[in-house]
């Protein structure tokens, strides 16, 4: 008895929520991969952000490291465009974490590893990105 009251009051609050225009926020999509020893100037897959929510666009790393000492990366998040130069949304630092670039227009993106401090090739055993 006391798991279906729970489940009413559960119930109860989300439609009392959704009644006030307040909704969850998800992002319109995401990826998990990997990282297998780039090299400065490596490119993700592109992805295509219909930009049908507020949702910013991140790449997330974790397990990083270097051939030597891996301490911090520089990415770059492009827009890519048809026979005209990639647009240069900005370069982000990403310490094993987070990095983010806010809510972006529709299209097709990509990330590009800028540089990173120490070593030739980095190796990052799951990469998040949400747009």
């Amino acid at each position: 008895m006391r798991k279906i009251r729970q489940a009413v009051a559960v119930a109860a609050g989300g439609a009392a929520l959704l009644s006030l225009g307040i909704v969850p926020a998800h992002a319109e999509g995401s990826r998990t991969s990997y990282i297998g020893g780039w090299a400065v100037g490596n490119e993700s897959n592109r992805w295509y952000d219909n930009n049908y929510d507020g949702t910013s666009t991140s790449v997330g790393f974790s397990g990083c490291e270097t051939d030597t000492t891996f301490s911090g990366a520089n990415l770059g998040l492009f827009k890519d465009i048809s026979l005209a130069p990639d647009e240069n949304h900005g370069s982000r630092a990403n310490y094993c974490g987070t990095s983010t670039w806010g809510d972006e227009s529709a299209g097709s993106y990509y990330f590009k590893l800028n540089s990173f401090t120490y070593g030739s090739r980095l190796t990052v055993s799951s990469v998040r990105i949400a747009w």
